[in-house]
């Protein structure tokens, strides 16, 4: 059975920073991409970052994110991190964590039906 747990959400000043986990289990973890997404109250779902299955030498992330927002994976602890810097209030959200067997690409990282396994997210608060 595959499980993806995500952790290390909370409460952060905007300006702050904070470590999203995602330990996946049931899988062989290197033959994924991984995703990030997120959904703030009454918006829909957003893709945030994503990275290559294998090593993953390749990693994308939205334009809102990107020089603030960092995704990685270490195949050893079958987790994959996403570390946010210079968080502002409207990074407030529920973030996921997402399992695609295979490959991403930066045409189609994004897409939320491309994942097969979904974690139930943590919430991520940025006061002003």
């Amino acid at each position: 059975q595959v499980q993806v747990i995500e952790s290390g959400g909370g409460l952060v000043q905007a300006g702050g920073s904070l470590r999203l986990s995602c330990a996946a289990s049931g899988l062989t973890f290197s033959n994924y991409a991984m995703g990030w997404f997120r959904q703030a109250p009454e918006k829909e779902r957003e893709a945030v970052a994503a990275i290559s299955w294998g090593g993953g030498s390749s990693t994308y992330s939205a334009d809102s994110v990107k020089g603030r927002f960092t995704i990685s994976r270490d195949n050893a602890k079958n987790t994959v991190y996403l570390q946010m810097n210079s968080l502002k209030p409207e990074d407030t959200a529920v973030y996921y964590c997402a399992a695609r067997r295979g490959p991403v690409y930066s045409v189609n990282y994004y897409v939320a039906d491309l994942y097969a396994f979904w974690g139930r997210g943590t919430q991520v608060t940025v006061s002003s």
